[in-house]
């Protein structure tokens, strides 16, 4: 596998403790009472409401989960946490229509909505006087989250301090350990030969336990996450995750990959392999738990996927215990002479977040509640876990899960959700994934080098060794530094032209790449050019300039 130069030193942001941030005089929209001002300790318990526009969970108290309870113990503070159930959109517009808002909202896809019905507050007061640790960790950020009139009103996912890439690092062209397995461990490169493997290995074992092998998969069943057929263009032809676009590194233009040459060959290949038998029909109306039902199954040999998408049937596979029927990610390209970019370089996504309300009832508390969030121990916590329950520290300071236990507290799906990582690892003011702690652990487990090589069974030392790496992320090239990454996180104006250009052009996407895939081969060149002669009306040259412009900003630090 080709290989990168490690990321320069010039992208790795240090820990700026006690840094001051750039605040603007603000009402904070709310008369309560500012509580106690050193700590929360002392204030009367107290329950406010989190609605989250990200992926489903059950509903719970906080205080039900370890975490939560640990949280609760220091602040007095629990949260009614809720999450989306059926269309972000028609529950951001009935939340905007009606004024009924909860404490606080994770926005996902639905910040510039919420922040154009003025549904937030601004943060900037309340920051300074109780936010020590928030400017500690999102001081250097400031610029990059200020909106137009100069005020903070909420916390982006993640603010990195130093950069560590996960060891375990598996996003990509998925492929059964089986298949690599039945042809003693080939490396393989591209997209033909990806698929060539998938076609022998359904040849020689077309059934699995009585049912049809499926040679290769797709989430692209629901609107939320057609972006995976979409996205695989652009890794293809050696581009991280930036969105819409490629952005050309030399000068910086931003180029759509909808009705590109990287399009049109990614969806040529699909459709070639459906005519072959090899493409599950079934990937453009299946819904995500029909999907990861399907993957833990063992009938599909290949599919396209973030980790972070398939986590729940990753972890039930190797909970299963059969090595043979777990995948293996690789880094997919269309040609040899391409180095693979699957591994994010370090970014800054700024177009969405957790904000507090103009409805909430105590923004004093809530901002406590944060600030105290963000002390490191926390971030242990919510990350880690309790030590000696979820965790264990050698003789040299490093985290590392000491027995079996441990480590099925951060994987069993249900024991995640009971001790509250899957509730209070993300979405919340936090560290940047790829943070560096000040003692030098990872941020989190999935950095740490200890941790990666703990869990492997002997599947994985297998197939490691038979790739002479010693952990996954070995098999992806290093990342290229992209100071504006990820492109994707440019926020968009309601009603802009770029806006609408973009929300036609996947409405586009959806209703023709999938019929253009399942039909006949024969017929491909032709849907393909009705596909453009309608992608062609629209005015993708606004979308483009926007973005080069945007990206060509940030390279000058202007957020």
């Amino acid at each position: 596998m080709f290989k990168k130069k490690v990321l320069t030193a010039g992208l790795v942001l240090a820990l700026m403790a006690g840094l001051a941030g750039c605040s603007s005089p603000g009402n904070t929209g709310n008369s309560a009472a500012p509580g106690n001002t050193s700590d929360n300790k002392g204030d009367t318990p107290v329950t406010f409401k989190y609605f989250s526009f990200g992926g489903p969970k059950k509903q719970v108290l906080a205080s039900e989960t370890d975490i939560g309870r640990e949280l609760q113990k220091q602040t007095g503070v629990d949260w009614n946490i809720e999450y989306l159930v059926g269309d972000g959109d028609t529950k951001a517009g009935v939340m905007i229509a009606s004024g009924d808002y909860p404490d606080i909202i994770d926005s996902s896809g639905q910040m510039a909505k919420l922040m154009d019905a003025g549904a937030f507050i601004p943060l900037d007061d309340l920051i300074d006087k109780y936010g020590p640790n928030i400017k500690r960790v999102y001081g250097p950020y400031y610029d990059k989250f200020r909106q137009k009139d100069g005020k903070l009103y909420f916390f982006p996912y993640g603010a990195n301090i130093g950069y560590l890439p996960e060891p375990n690092f598996q996003t990509g062209f998925y492929l059964q350990r089986a298949v690599l397995k039945e042809f003693n461990y080939p490396k393989i490169k591209t997209l033909d030969e990806y698929f060539d493997l998938i076609k022998k290995y359904k040849e020689k074992h077309p059934k699995v336990n009585g049912q049809d092998t499926i040679g290769f998969a797709t989430s692209a069943g629901e609107q939320g996450s057609f972006y995976t057929l979409q996205n695989p263009a652009m890794h293809l032809a050696g581009s991280p995750n930036d969105g819409s676009t490629i952005i050309d590194m030399k000068t910086y233009e931003a180029k759509l990959v909808a009705g590109s040459d990287y399009q049109k060959r990614w969806i040529q290949k699909l459709n070639q392999a459906n005519a072959e038998g090899l493409v599950d029909p079934e990937s453009f109306t299946m819904n995500k738990d029909q999907y990861l039902a399907k993957l833990t199954s063992g009938r599909v040999l290949g599919y396209f996927n973030y980790s972070w998408q398939v986590g729940d049937a990753t972890n039930n596979l190797k909970k299963a215990g059969d090595d043979d029927k777990r995948y293996l990610a690789l880094p997919i390209v269309f040609d040899k002479e391409t180095t693979d970019q699957y591994i994010d370089p370090p970014g800054f996504v700024n177009n969405y977040g957790v904000g507090i309300t103009v409805k909430a009832k105590d923004p004093v508390r809530i901002i406590k509640y944060f600030d105290n969030l963000l002390k490191e121990e926390n971030q242990i916590l919510v990350q880690w876990g309790i030590k000696d329950v979820s965790y264990s520290v050698n003789d040299q300071g490093r985290f590392y899960f000491a027995n079996d236990e441990q480590r099925q507290l951060h994987e069993d799906p249900e024991k995640t959700l009971k001790f509250g990582f899957d509730y209070f690892n993300y979405s919340w003011p936090r560290y940047g994934s790829s943070s560096i702690l000040q003692d030098g652990n990872a941020y989190g487990p999935g950095g740490q080098p200890e941790v990666a090589t703990f869990s492997y069974t002997e599947g994985d030392k297998k197939i490691l060794a038979a790739y002479g790496v010693k952990t996954f992320s070995e098999l992806f090239s290093q990342p290229e530094e992209r100071p504006w990454f990820p492109a994707w996180s440019i926020a968009l104006e309601q009603g802009s032209p770029e806006r609408m250009f973009i929300t036609k052009a996947d409405d586009l996407q959806r209703a023709s790449l999938p019929s253009m895939i399942l039909d006949t081969p024969a017929n491909f060149n032709k849907n393909w050019e009705e596909y453009m002669n309608q992608f062609n009306k629209l005015d993708k040259k606004v979308y483009e300039d926007f973005i080069t412009k945007a990206v060509k900003d940030r390279i000058a630090g202007k957020w």
